[in-house]
């Protein structure tokens, strides 16, 4: 064909092409159009649905026709679908069939691959192994925190991500590959024969008698079927002699409404009311109720919870505390109370949406932030405590709702020092425990591990040797403030002042490792101990020095200040009689 034919042919193909796409945009308009007329005038929140799909629908066509650039309409929908989501509430998400794993794992609390989270590393922009979980593929073959991830099936991972990164380490079940580190100290490349297994993170990562015959269950999650092996564990401290449990939610983001209702169950007679759901349909209504016998009724509670305390473990300790089960100890919950389903959608998508509230016993709703009613700037805030509604606890305690789950015992948590917070960032922390267990191929359990005097000074002296800096905000302010006055014309009269000043807030790194040691040193520890005995001896050294459990603990061993706890409150008359 001569090239004046061809470019002819073309010419016509294109405009047969063109006159296609034409003729389905105008079909289907005219099917939007008959649609719009089929509504009846009054039916009016119908007709603007289908109204603004219809516009929808135009607009993604005119981009794919006529924008100058050819568009990717997976990613130029999906923005548009997110978008319209996040304004409404985040926890309502769309998952396209290829984000499925990601859906299974937050419903399930498991995925395929090798068991350990990975962070990244500033100085290399490499990906490296941060944590492996215990027993699972990454320890079993013998990973290390430290390790730097350089090729996977021989494909270099430079240039990658974390989350890239992270996609090419998970797969299905039972598939293999081959990874090459760089271990810090050894020269060559370690290469390691991985086989992807399904990760279950730990439900109970934790559980012991403590001092006093107190029991301490950590409950991580309620993805997944936690119950069980919170069943069995209650089961085995009760055989050790346990009279007191501690059970801990503390960073507990929740999970599946069921097994909160199930382990509630555990220490609550058949037959009470532990949530109801009120949704726009009937379906997402729904009354939840003990089912079964309890396992003990008597035996003293307390539960810990904090700020990261959300969903379905605001509804374990907010139904405790309506029933006047346990004491709550710790910090304000998240204040998370809506409900989510899933729905499936074409093409193998599925859609998590928000359908209802969920009322714990007492008539209260713990969310604390109103998404239906958004600032001028689209922002959302907390319902003020101003706002919110008395409702009583079975015995008559006053208990508030729109703000999580207010603990029977606050303790005041210590402000971690700025400088904590660079240390971590720039990985400081994680380096000087990566050489410290090249140095020590065992240390002690985690019950009598400390670290000493003397590795503090080497710590220090690797900081200081790293050339470390950190933004130290009272310096920045004073400084703010040093300009103002000057502007005003009252630096002249305040110069001593703020001489003295600068003096005991300037930047001094040794004294602000010596002074905030104690925090610093803590850190170090638990980024220690994990390396040898994972989630668990990082969780028994936390407790060491625990204030949450100290103020448990009290209560705990002191029956007649728990019964009044959590007893009716006296009336105010006999209170003027005291």
């Amino acid at each position: 064909m001569g090239e004046d034919k061809r470019k002819d042919y073309n010419d016509k193909l294109e405009h047969m092409k063109y006159l296609k796409i034409r003729w389905i945009a105008v079909l289907l308009l005219a099917v939007g159009t008959s649609f719009f007329f089929g509504f009846k005038s009054g039916d009016g929140r119908s007709f603007q649905v289908a109204k603004n799909l219809d516009i929808f629908n135009s607009i993604v066509k005119e981009l794919d026709m006529f924008y100058v650039d050819t568009i990717d309409p997976d990613k130029t929908i999906r923005t548009g679908i997110e978008s319209m989501l996040y304004s409404l509430d985040p926890y309502t998400q769309y998952f396209p069939e290829d984000d499925q794993s990601e859906l299974e794992q937050m419903l399930k609390n498991s995925y395929g691959g090798i068991g350990s989270i990975i962070t990244w590393n500033t100085k290399l922009k490499r990906s490296m192994i941060a944590e492996p979980y215990e027993n699972m593929p990454a320890a079993t073959v013998g990973l290390k925190a430290g390790d730097i991830l350089m090729e996977i099936d021989g494909k270099d991972l430079a240039g990658k991500n974390n989350q890239e990164v992270s996609e090419m380490l998970r797969g299905q079940v039972g598939t293999s590959f081959k990874l090459k580190v760089q271990r810090p100290g050894t020269e060559q490349l370690l290469e390691f024969d991985i086989v992807r297994r399904s990760i279950q993170l730990p439900f109970i990562p934790y559980y012991a008698m403590l001092d006093n015959n107190i029991g301490y269950i950590n409950l991580s999650t309620f993805s997944g079927n936690p119950s069980k092996e919170f069943k069995q564990a209650f089961l085995d401290l009760k055989k050790q002699g346990i009279t007191s449990l501690v059970i801990d939610l503390r960073n507990n983001g929740g999970g599946l409404l069921d097994e909160a209702v199930e382990i509630a169950n555990f220490f609550l007679p058949r037959g009470k009311t532990l949530v109801t759901t009120k949704g726009k349909i009937k379906q997402a209504s729904n009354t939840y109720k003990t089912l079964r016998e309890p396992l003990d009724l008597e035996i003293p509670l307390a539960v810990l919870v904090n700020s990261a305390t959300a969903s379905a473990s605001e509804i374990l300790a907010g139904a405790l505390q309506d029933y006047d089960r346990a004491v709550v100890v710790g910090n304000r919950t998240f204040g998370k109370g809506l409900v989510q389903t899933t729905r499936p959608l074409p093409y193998g998508g599925t859609m998590k949406l928000t359908t209802s509230k969920y009322y714990i016993p007492s008539g209260r709703c713990v969310q604390a932030i109103d998404y239906k009613h958004r600032n001028e700037d689209g922002s959302v805030g907390r319902i003020p405590d101003s706002l919110t509604t008395v409702f009583h606890t079975a015995a008559g305690r006053e208990v508030r709702d729109g703000g999580g789950v207010t603990p029977d015992i606050t303790v005041k948590q210590d402000k971690l020092p700025n400088i904590l917070f660079y240390l971590v960032n720039d990985n400081l922390i994680f380096n000087y425990a990566t050489e410290y267990c090249l140095k020590h191929p065992t240390v002690p359990e985690p019950k009598d591990f400390k670290i000493t005097d003397a590795d503090y000074a080497d710590f220090k002296a690797m900081v200081q040797k790293a050339d470390f800096k950190y933004d130290q905000q009272t310096e920045k302010i004073l400084k703010n403030l040093k300009e103002m006055a000057e502007f005003e014309g009252y630096l002249a009269d305040a110069s001593g002042e703020f001489e003295a000043l600068e003096k005991k807030l300037s930047h001094n790194l040794e004294r602000d490792l010596d002074h905030f040691s104690k925090d610093i040193k803590e850190m170090i520890a638990v980024e220690i101990i994990k390396r040898y005995y994972y989630q668990r001896g990082s969780i028994i050294q936390q407790l060491k020095d625990d204030d949450d459990l100290k103020e448990a603990a009290k209560i705990l061993t002191a029956p007649e200040e728990y019964k009044k706890m959590l007893g009716a409150p006296l009336a105010k008359s006999d209170e003027s009689k005291r």
